[in-house]
């Protein structure tokens, strides 16, 4: 997933549950029982463990990444680590969604299982950068075909009056994990490196798995009964290949940084343009009131906050000497503040200032990256990184839900699906070119040299300041131009 928010609302309408509505197929007995009920208890444990173990991982990948960089001699291609995992996650979320629809999510959830579990033992085995980010680009796959076949397995397992509750379960996977985290990958970095921290996952996903899979078979395998299996749409699936194979060319270009790369950066911009506006609402990229302008923002918030984010760690290793540890503690209170900003956002009676409530989340979230590369001077203390990145994902919060909200207040039932897919697939998108942009900039000026700085307590050698402002200072030009959007999401101008 492309930000921290579980996206609850989001992936359960882009699965596309059929029309015909699928009676609770748990026992009559299970009228009153809840999600940890004899009915539900061993899959409710099990689809939750598994969305918190992914939870972990991808909270605790940030950590140890400036190490796993530093090692495999390829912090010049940082940011494909990131952006890799975002640009094959897109074609995974998509296919599952087609996948569950015709044949049921057992399929996809155990494909997705499998490639994620396969990511995680290649990047922690690789020998080179480019092993490295091709095990993240296996597991981006996995992750979104997980992601959307679980969605679906709650559509299909679980009757409506506990679906909130199971998907409050979901949401409640990616708070501890924010906090602790960045703090346990830090360590399990320094005493038993960065490798643990993607070999442990496969095995521990195991028991939950176990745990879920037969109920999964027993309560949702298979198309639902009585319906007809929705047709492949070829055409969507077309759209999202190329999205994906667009985007990696781009940030291939964007990396590569001579005058050959224009070949493959023209050839990625001529398979991405007609693809996104293929799959987006027509005037999402001149901000057309409505609509077009809420799946906007969602990008330009996720892409501007994720792009700086995942070059904070590494800042403060190579730049103020942090261990991975005390690096993982700045991003530790985000988890907090962002589940805040989400509860502040559902409060109804903020409900008539919700895009008020947006511009200023959006605000906080510029000047939480635009205050981040104040570190770079010896004389700001490090602690200033962890307030701002709070504030920040205070905002982040507020904005990330607001979108899913708005986008179905402003989707007609029958377009919610396909509506919160380009939700998504704005959210993920912008993950990857701002990435792109972000790490170009960085190797363009020389960040590549930061990875084999030699610290210490007062000094740095090898320092590059200006290719971490590089990164940080037009993300936050990007998050106010979010700021401007938000004052665009009424319908009309009144």
């Amino acid at each position: 997933m492309s930000t921290r928010e579980p996206r609850d609302t989001d992936v359960a309408d882009k699965a596309e549950p059929p029309s015909d509505p699928t009676p609770d197929p748990a026992p009559a007995t299970s009228g009153l029982e809840g999600v940890l009920g004899r009915s539900y208890r061993s899959l409710s444990i099990g689809i939750v463990s598994v969305v918190l173990l992914i939870a972990f991982e991808a909270t605790a990948v940030g950590t140890a990444m400036p190490v796993a960089a530093r090692e495999l001699d390829g912090v010049s291609l940082y940011a494909f680590a990131f952006s890799g995992y975002f640009t094959t996650s897109l074609f995974g979320m998509v296919l599952a969604g087609q996948w569950s629809d015709r044949r049921g999510p057992l399929g996809p959830l155990a494909t997705g299982i499998a490639a994620f579990g396969a990511g995680l033992l290649l990047s922690g085995t690789a020998s080179t950068m480019w092993l490295f980010i091709l095990g993240r680009a296996v597991q981006g796959l996995g992750g979104g075909l997980v992601i959307v076949a679980l969605y679906v397995v709650v559509g299909r397992a679980y009757p409506p009056r506990l679906q909130p509750s199971i998907m409050a379960a979901f949401a409640a996977c990616w708070v501890l994990p924010s906090v602790i985290g960045p703090l346990a990958s830090g360590a399990v970095t320094e005493h038993l490196g960065w490798r643990w921290v993607f070999l442990g996952i496969p095995v521990l996903v195991l028991l939950p798995l176990a745990l879920a899979l037969p109920r999964i078979r027993r309560l949702a395998a298979g198309p639902p009964e009585g319906a007809v299996p929705a047709a492949l749409d070829r055409r969507r699936i077309r759209l999202a290949f190329a999205i994906s194979i667009g985007a990696g060319l781009l940030q291939y270009a964007a990396q590569d940084l001579r005058w050959l790369s224009v070949l493959p950066g023209v050839a990625g911009a001529a398979l991405l343009v007609p693809a996104v506006l293929g799959l987006l609402p027509r005037g999402t990229w001149r901000a057309a009131r409505g609509l077009p302008s809420v799946v906007l923002l969602r990008g330009l918030a996720a892409g501007s906050f994720i792009a700086a984010e995942s070059f904070v760690p590494l800042m403060l290793v190579t730049q103020r000497g942090l261990s991975p540890t005390l690096a993982g503690l700045s991003l530790a209170a985000g988890g907090a503040t962002w589940a805040l900003g989400s509860y502040l956002q559902s409060r109804p009676r903020v409900e008539p200032y919700r895009e008020r409530l947006m511009t200023a989340g959006m605000v906080l979230v510029a000047a939480a990256i635009a205050t981040a590369p104040s570190v770079l001077i010896e004389a700001v203390p490090v602690w200033t990184v962890a307030v701002a990145w709070g504030f920040g994902c205070l905002g982040m919060g507020l904005n990330i839900s607001s979108t899913s909200v708005l986008l179905l207040k402003l989707s007609a039932p029958e377009q919610a699906g396909a509506n919160s897919a380009a939700l998504q697939i704005s959210d993920g998108l912008s993950n990857v070119l701002l990435l792109a942009a972000g790490g170009a900039a960085f190797a363009a000026l020389g960040g590549g040299a930061a990875g084999h700085a030699v610290t210490t307590a007062t000094a740095t050698t090898g320092s590059h300041p200006e290719a971490f402002a590089a990164v940080f200072l037009p993300m936050a030009a990007v998050a106010l131009v979010g700021a401007w959007v938000t004052t665009r999401l009424r319908a009309d101008s009144r």
